[in-house]
């Protein structure tokens, strides 16, 4: 990085500073991140920045082609969570403001620095521009209030067996993970608890640590676990349940990473591959593993047995 780049980076290290930002969303990483998204290179005059829309990749090779810094591919993951997030929470940027309705785990995701906040920006290094932060931060509060309410505004509601709700983030798996737990359950698991909930955006979404663990059930973060795990008391068993809608069923391999997974368990294991549609389902119907049951959202009250000495049950 040069001295003009290295000078630019610090003016925007002060300008986080005076938004209120903590140390970790003030260092140069994200200094260089808010470079990006202003598309401000180290000679445009803060007063010429912009509000382009820009996914992580596009912010690191901004970064990477103006100001020298190249970060590696296993870095996006930090800059959006240790960066980006809380830049989104601050209102200081939005997200897919093109697409609101955008899936979590759209490789579309994108992030555009606020209106407020661009015309605040653009006076920096002038005597208006501290005239203008007090009411900044006199109206962030509400502007971040405002921006997460109509992030709340797009999640999907699901109501739990029990009766009680929760939301999942919008998109991708996550209307058939709601279609699961509101048409599945009360045909195939009437009375049944939901234990485990795997949010597209958040992967425990519903944890009942302690639920599982007096089941024998020691759940390891790093594992992977199932989409969405249901106990029924009555019966003592374990539904074990994916959503393949954008990823596979239960085939061999991922019944034995299940089978391993849940090794501890004083339930039996039921493995339940779940489609949006038999359209769907088709595509994946050679991988399915046997003694395991398959179910389509389009068709609720059927259900599809692959062989197996019995329907719907554990195996020993």
């Amino acid at each position: 990085m040069n001295d003009e780049a290295y000078a630019r980076v610090e003016e925007a290290r002060i300008v986080l500073e005076f938004l209120g930002l903590d140390a970790e969303r003030s260092n140069e990483r994200s200094a260089q991140v808010l470079m990006a998204l202003l598309r401000l290179t180290p000679s445009t005059p803060w007063a010429d920045a912009e509000a382009p829309i820009l996914g992580t990749r596009a912010i690191m090779d901004w970064i990477r082609d103006e100001y020298g810094t190249a970060y590696a591919p296993n870095t996006r993951e930090t800059i959006r969570r240790f960066t980006l997030h809380q830049f989104v929470d601050a209102a200081l940027v939005v997200e897919n403001p093109d697409e609101p309705q955008r899936p979590v785990n759209s490789p579309r995701w994108c992030y555009q620095v606020s209106s407020p906040a661009l015309e605040l920006i653009r006076l920096y290094g002038t005597d208006g521009f501290h005239q203008r932060l007090d009411q900044y931060l006199q109206d962030v509060p509400g502007l971040a209030d405002q921006y997460r309410a109509a992030r709340e505004m797009r999640r999907i509601p699901v109501t739990l067996p029990d009766g009680s709700p929760v939301t999942l983030s919008p998109g991708g798996q996550n209307l058939l993970l709601q279609q699961m737990i509101e048409n599945f359950c009360p045909v195939y698991a009437p009375g049944g608890q939901v234990l485990y909930i795997g949010d597209a955006d958040n992967k425990w979404a519903v944890f009942r640590e302690a639920e599982l663990a007096a089941l024998g059930v020691t759940t390891d973060r790093h594992g992977k676990m199932p989409d969405l795990v249901v106990y029924l008391p009555d019966r003592n068993w374990l539904l074990l349940m994916e959503a393949a809608s954008t990823h596979g069923p239960v085939d061999g391999q991922r019944h034995s990473e299940l089978a391993s997974l849940f090794s501890g368990s004083t339930a039996g294991l039921v493995y339940v591959s779940c489609f949006p549609s038999r359209a769907v389902m088709r595509k994946y119907t050679t991988q399915i593993a046997w003694e395991t049951e398959a179910w389509c959202a389009e068709d609720p009250t059927h259900l599809i047995h692959f062989n197996g000495e019995r329907f719907l049950g554990p195996y020993e």
